[in-house]
């Protein structure tokens, strides 16, 4: 790994200016030290049940539990003074225990539509990076609200570093949510314009009902009238230049509402002749042509320094058409990190994807996307394959398969893209 990834302020690698005060009040109440404000060591066996504050008077007091409605207003931030209080990213990624910074690497897919749902209860004992919605959870915009935003209330009794809240809304069809906007895929835009206005649409939408982030927009390239590619009809043009410049609107237009994009499928699905949810997905394109075409729209979002990037399940001639990016070393360090310099934070697609558990288990996959570079895996579920990718993951680390810098440097970006967004507070 280069030396520019690793040294240094990550934000100031990053040179993307934080967004704006966040509608969830509750989180930037909250900040950097109210995050960690009762940390213990580093221990690698330490259970995340026990690094959690007790209630006042004791572990068998009642919790004072903080209402969905009150994050809707803002709360004086809390002054949290003395050693215990970090005094950057940096100390707070330092200081997480181990266990912490292997669930903070994971956003999980959930089960249920109310907030009876498993994954609260688990959020209470495990500190997660957040949670993807999906339209199996969805019924209306008040009962989404809701799911959304209990997380961050979670996170807040918890004294838990506040959650990502994804959900995947490309667009008409290709959106979980199907009734809130984009109306409209992103082949049927009439031009950028019309699609950063629907983005705009989407980012005040999504912003209301307690997401932050959306796994959006789909800048892969499309192919031409006369060939047929997996995701045509999810591209937004089969001109690369147009694509990076619908790209770069989109992305502005949800920074401006403070809704963090997350680009995708790097490094490029739109040659694929079969979707990922299909099954493996071979891209007949060397490095140098994914170059001339695939890349432009990902070079131009990093050129506007977007936070964050979904790496796709395509494979590619640097693993001999074996290995999804996702897992790759050849695409996720050497590709993204080190030929692009993209220092932001770097996601998997869904590692539940056909594309995956044709060749691997979850868990397995799990770990093989960290150590080649990728630094949040998303997997939508079953929850027992969740539970046991975490604990690969942490005997990974234990073991020593996966190094500790490697987890801190995940983390690292991790924290910096969640203070970004304005879910850790400056």
């Amino acid at each position: 790994m280069a030396a520019k990834d690793t040294l240094g302020p990550v934000w100031r690698r990053l040179q993307i200016p934080p967004f704006g005060p966040t509608a969830l009040a509750v989180i930037a109440g909250i900040g950097i030290a109210a995050a960690v404000q009762d940390f213990r060591t580093d221990d690698p066996g330490t259970a995340s049940q026990a690094i959690v504050p007790e209630a006042a008077g004791g572990g068998n007091a009642p919790r004072e539990r903080t209402s969905f409605l009150a994050k809707l207003i803002p709360p004086p931030p809390e002054k949290v003074e003395g050693p215990s209080a970090p005094s950057s990213i940096e100390d707070l990624a330092s200081r997480l225990p181990l266990e912490r910074k292997v669930q903070q690497l994971f956003l999980l897919g959930l089960e249920g539509q109310d907030l009876t749902a498993p994954i609260y209860g688990q959020m209470r004992r495990q500190d997660l990076g957040g949670l993807v919605f999906e339209s199996r959870n969805y019924l209306d915009p008040q009962q989404i609200a809701s799911m959304a935003g209990e997380g961050t209330v979670i996170a807040a009794d918890e004294r838990h570093i506040p959650p990502f809240v994804m959900v995947s809304q490309e667009g008409g069809d290709f959106s979980e949510f199907r009734d809130l906007p984009p109306a409209q895929a992103p082949s049927e835009f009439g031009g950028v314009r019309e699609g950063e206005a629907a983005a705009s649409e989407a980012a005040t939408s999504l912003r209301a009902l307690g997401f932050n982030a959306v796994l959006a927009p789909d800048i892969d390239v499309g192919t031409s009238e006369e060939a047929t590619g997996a995701l045509d009809e999810r591209a937004f043009s089969d001109d690369p230049a147009e694509v990076a410049e619908y790209g770069t609107a989109v992305v502005d237009a949800y920074r401006d509402q403070h809704v963090m994009p997350v680009p995708k499928h790097f490094p490029g699905l739109g040659a694929a002749a079969q979707a990922p949810e299909d099954g493996p997905t071979p891209v007949g394109l060397t490095v140098p042509e994914l170059r001339a075409r695939d890349l432009m729209p990902f070079r131009a979002v990093f050129d506007d320094h977007v936070a964050a990037v979904l790496i796709g399940h395509g494979s590619y001639t640097t693993d001999d058409f074996v290995t999804p990016a996702s897992l790759s070393k050849a695409i996720a360090t050497d590709l993204l990190r080190e030929q692009l310099g993209f220092g932001g934070v770097s996601i998997s697609d869904d590692l539940a994807s056909p594309a995956v558990t044709a060749i691997s288990t979850i868990p397995d996959a799990a770990v093989d996307a960290l150590k080649a570079g990728v630094d949040l895996v998303w997997i939508s579920g079953p929850r027992g394959d969740q539970e046991a990718a975490m604990n690969a993951v942490l005997n990974a680390v234990q073991s020593g398969e996966i190094s500790r810098e490697r987890i801190d440097q995940a983390v690292l970006r991790a924290l910096t893209a969640k203070q970004v967004a304005g879910l850790i507070a400056g």
